[in-house]
């Protein structure tokens, strides 16, 4: 059996890049001349390495995913209700204004646009935040069953409404939003959140 040639560039870098272009293009919106621009190399090791562009797509948003895990997993553990919506909310607005990434949310920039030809990649994206909104109606089922939330507050809806909130920062944020300009919704949320 003959070894294969060893790769020329380093796979990790090169997702980071391809990470980078999906998230300021979108899914649709990026072509593979843009990837492969980007992540220096030639399509022919872009297939070898990483599989075609929906393979790819899905292990950059797998890396995406593990870097906000980070935040969403501190916000989650925090002793109340409302401090895990307020470090939730509080991280996010930051997240998307950070200077070294794009503005907005990959997994909400990409869905935006996405026609008939990626409905696997909408459907996975529509997954993925379920999946987030799921764990944060958990962690509001919980504050309810310790009498942390009022009786008649609602896990479901006030999962739906944070993440919503969140949503629609990321939006904003990809228009142009400010850090400041986010926070000033976190305020305005953290208002409407029962007591």
């Amino acid at each position: 059996m003959v070894a294969g040639r060893p790769r020329a560039f380093d796979m990790e870098q090169a997702l980071d890049r391809a990470l980078q272009v999906f998230w300021r293009k979108g899914y649709e919106g990026t072509s593979l001349p843009d990837l492969t621009d980007a992540m220096g190399i030639n399509r022919p090791s872009l297939y070898a390495a990483f599989g075609n562009k929906e393979s790819l797509f899905r292990k950059a948003l797998d890396r995406y995913s593990e870097r906000n895990a980070i935040f969403v997993d501190e916000a989650l553990s925090a002793p109340t209700a409302r401090e895990v919506v307020e470090k939730l909310l509080h991280s996010v607005a930051y997240a998307r204004c950070c200077p070294e990434n794009p503005p907005g949310c990959l997994a909400v920039q990409a869905a935006l646009v996405c026609g008939d030809d990626a409905e696997s990649i909408r459907k996975e994206l529509v997954m993925r935040r379920a999946a987030s909104e799921s764990r944060i109606r958990e962690r509001m089922e919980r504050a309810k069953e310790e009498g942390d939330l009022p009786t008649n507050a609602d896990p479901t809806v006030l999962a739906r409404y944070v993440s919503t909130v969140i949503q629609g920062m990321a939006v904003q944020s990809a228009s142009g939003a400010s850090h400041t300009e986010l926070e000033t919704v976190v305020e305005m949320a953290l208002l409407a959140w029962p007591t």
